[in-house]
C-alpha cells in the first residue's frame, strides 16, 4: 500500500468514527512527532499494538481486500499476571464487499459485533484439526447467544446490533453488503496475538508493504518508536 493511500483511509475512518458519535483516546490522534516525544508511559500502547492498522493483506486492492482497524485494549498471550489484561477490544470499519481473507485463529475465541451502518456477511467453514484444510461438515456459531448451524461456507447476515461468536479453528471471511455502505464493527476476545495467532488459508500477509509516497499523519501500530 501507498502511505498517502493510508494517510487517506484514517482521515476518512476518523470522519466516519464521528459521524456514528464514537470517541477514541486522545492518542489516537496523535502525529509521528508526538510520538517521537513520548516516554515510557506509553509503553503499553507500544508493546501490545493499539492503535490504527490498516491492511490489504498483501493483494495490493485495498478497495477489495482489505481491513481498517483500530485496537482499543490488548493483553499479553499467557501472562498469568491478574494486573495485565487477558481481552482485547477492537474497531473495525469494513466497507461494502471489501473481503477480510478465510482465516482462523488456533488459540483466540472472538465475538465480532456489528455496531452500526451496513449489514454484515460472515462466511464459516471448520478447519480440520489435522490438516487445517476446509473441513466439509456443518458449522455451528453463536448469534448473540443463540445456536445456529450452516453448511460448509454458509453464510450468516448481521444487522446493526447483532454479534457472532467464533471459537478457534472456525474459518471465516467477512465483508459488507453491497449497497449499504460502511459497517462499524466491533470484536471483543480473548488476547490478540497477530505474529502468532493467525491461519490465513492463502498465506496472506497479516502486514503490507507500504511505499513511502508521502509523510505519515499517524503512525501504524507496527510503526511507534522506542521511547528515549
Amino acid at each position: 500500500m501507498k502511505r498517502s493511500q493510508i494517510n487517506q483511509k484514517l482521515l476518512d475512518a476518523i470522519s466516519f468514527l464521528r459521524r456514528h458519535d464514537v470517541h477514541l483516546p486522545r492518542w489516537a490522534y496523535w502525529s509521528p512527532a508526538d510520538w517521537a516525544k513520548a516516554g515510557h508511559e506509553a509503553d503499553e500502547i507500544r508493546e501490545r499494538a493499539l492503535g490504527w492498522d490498516v491492511t490489504d493483506f498483501g493483494k495490493g486492492d485495498f478497495s477489495k481486500v482489505g481491513l481498517l482497524l483500530f485496537t482499543l485494549r490488548n493483553g499479553v498471550p499467557g501472562a498469568g499476571d491478574p494486573m495485565v489484561k487477558d481481552y482485547c477490544e477492537k474497531f473495525l470499519l469494513v466497507d461494502e464487499e471489501q473481503a477480510t481473507p478465510c482465516h482462523f485463529h488456533w488459540s483466540k475465541m472472538e465475538d465480532i459485533i456489528n455496531r452500526a451502518g451496513g449489514r454484515l456477511v460472515v462466511e464459516l467453514w471448520n478447519a480440520d484439526r489435522h490438516s487445517e484444510a476446509l473441513a466439509p461438515t456443518p458449522v455451528t456459531a453463536g448469534i448473540d447467544g443463540i445456536k445456529w448451524t450452516v453448511p460448509p461456507g454458509g453464510k450468516i447476515v448481521l444487522e446493526p446490533g447483532e454479534s457472532i461468536t467464533l471459537p478457534p479453528y472456525v474459518y471465516h471471511k467477512f465483508y459488507g453488503q453491497a449497497g449499504l455502505g460502511m459497517v462499524l464493527c466491533g470484536e471483543v476476545s480473548r488476547v490478540n496475538d497477530d505474529k502468532n495467532d493467525n491461519r490465513f488459508l492463502d498465506g496472506n500477509p497479516r502486514f503490507p508493504a507500504i511505499e513511502e509516497d508521502a509523510p505519515p499523519t499517524h503512525l501504524l501500530c507496527n510503526e511507534y518508536p522506542q521511547a528515549k
